[in-house]
C-alpha cells in the first residue's frame, strides 16, 4: 500500500517546482501563445514544460502509475496510481496577466481521489488535501459562507461560448436568473481555483460544464474535505459520488447552502450533447476500469 502522506508531500513539492516555472513566462511580453480547438482555447510553452516536469518526476518516483494530463495525453501503467495534471488550469489568464490561475494535480489510489494539490504561484497560495483534511498552506481549511443567495457569491463559469452551441436562450435566461437571485456572480477562468476558493469560504459555490478529470481532480477533493459539497451531472441526473470526478458538469457549494437554481441549471444543461473529445475521454477512462 503506498503511503499516502508520502505521496501528499511529494505532490507538494512538485506543484511547488512547476508553479515556479510556469511564474517565468507570467507577465512577459514575449510569452508565445498557440491555440488548440479554437482561440478559447489557449496553450504556452510553460503549459508544455510544466506538464514534462510533472510527468518525468512522477514516473521517476513512481514508474508503475498512470498519467492523465491536459496537454500530453494519458499514459497506462501497471500501478495502482493514476495522477490526474492540469499544469496551468486558466491558461487564458495566465496568458494576459490576471493572477487566477494555478498548477493542479489530483491523485487517485485505485481510482479513489486520495491527495489534492492546488498551488496558485501568482498569490502563494498552496491548497491541498489528503485524509488528515484539507490546508491552506499549514492551516487547516473549513469551508464556510451564506448560505442563502441573496447575501452569496457565486463564481459561474456559464454561459462559456461551449454553453451557448446547445440550449442558447435557455442557458441566458438561466444566467440571468442567477444574476437576479444572488448578491454578486463572478468569472474567475480557472476551475480550480473557483473550486479551493469554496474550499477556503472566500465565495459561497460554483458551477461549471464540460469539465476534464485534470480541471477537477485535486480541487473538488479540497472541497470535500474542507466539508464543502461537490455534485456531478450527467443527462440531467446527479451522479454517485465514486470517480465523479470523470464526470463532466459539476456545482460545488459550502455546507448548508440552499442554491437550488444551480443544480436545476445543471439538471437542463447536462442532458445536452457532449462534445467529441470528452466522450473519448469518458470511454478510455471506462477502460481502464
Amino acid at each position: 500500500m503506498p503511503d499516502i502522506h508520502e505521496i501528499t508531500g511529494f505532490t507538494k513539492r512538485i506543484a511547488l517546482a512547476a508553479g515556479a516555472i510556469a511564474m517565468e513566462g507570467f507577465r512577459n511580453r514575449e510569452l508565445n501563445i498557440d491555440l488548440k480547438k479554437d482561440f478559447h482555447d489557449m496553450v504556452t510553452k510553460y503549459d508544455r514544460a510544466c506538464e514534462e516536469y510533472i510527468r518525468s518526476e512522477i514516473l521517476a518516483h513512481y514508474p508503475e502509475s498512470t498519467i492523465v494530463g491536459e496537454e500530453d495525453g494519458s499514459s497506462v501503467g501497471s500501478g495502482p496510481l493514476t495522477w490526474h495534471i492540469d499544469p496551468i488550469d486558466g491558461t487564458a489568464n495566465f496568458a494576459r496577466g490576471l493572477a487566477l490561475w494555478a498548477v493542479s494535480i489530483g491523485v487517485a489510489l485505485d481510482g479513489e481521489m486520495v491527495v489534492g494539490v492546488v498551488y496558485d504561484p501568482a498569490n502563494e497560495h498552496l491548497f491541498w488535501a489528503d485524509d488528515r483534511g484539507a490546508f491552506l498552506g499549514e492551516e487547516p481549511m473549513h469551508s464556510w459562507g451564506s448560505t442563502a443567495p441573496a447575501q452569496a457569491t457565486v463564481a459561474c463559469s456559464f454561459p462559456l461560448p461551449r454553453d451557448l452551441v446547445h440550449f442558447p436562450d435557455l442557458a441566458l435566461t438561466q444566467f440571468a436568473e442567477v444574476v437576479q437571485q444572488f448578491a454578486h456572480v463572478r468569472t474567475f477562468g480557472s476551475s480550480c481555483i473557483s473550486l479551493c476558493w469554496v474550499a477556503a469560504g472566500w465565495i459561497d459555490a460554483t458551477i461549471s460544464f464540460e469539465a476534464d478529470s485534470w480541471d477537477v481532480a485535486a480541487s473538488a477533493f479540497i472541497v470535500r474535505r474542507a466539508g464543502g459539497t461537490y455534485v456531478s451531472y450527467l443527462n440531467g441526473e446527479a451522479q454517485p459520488e465514486t470517480r465523479d470526478y470523470e464526470k463532466p458538469h459539476y456545482v460545488a457549494a459550502i455546507p448548508g447552502a440552499n442554491f437550488e437554481l444551480l443544480h436545476e441549471i445543471l439538471r437542463t444543461q447536462s442532458k445536452r450533447p457532449l462534445p467529441a473529445a470528452s466522450l473519448d475521454h469518458q470511454i478510455s477512462e471506462g477502460a481502464r476500469r
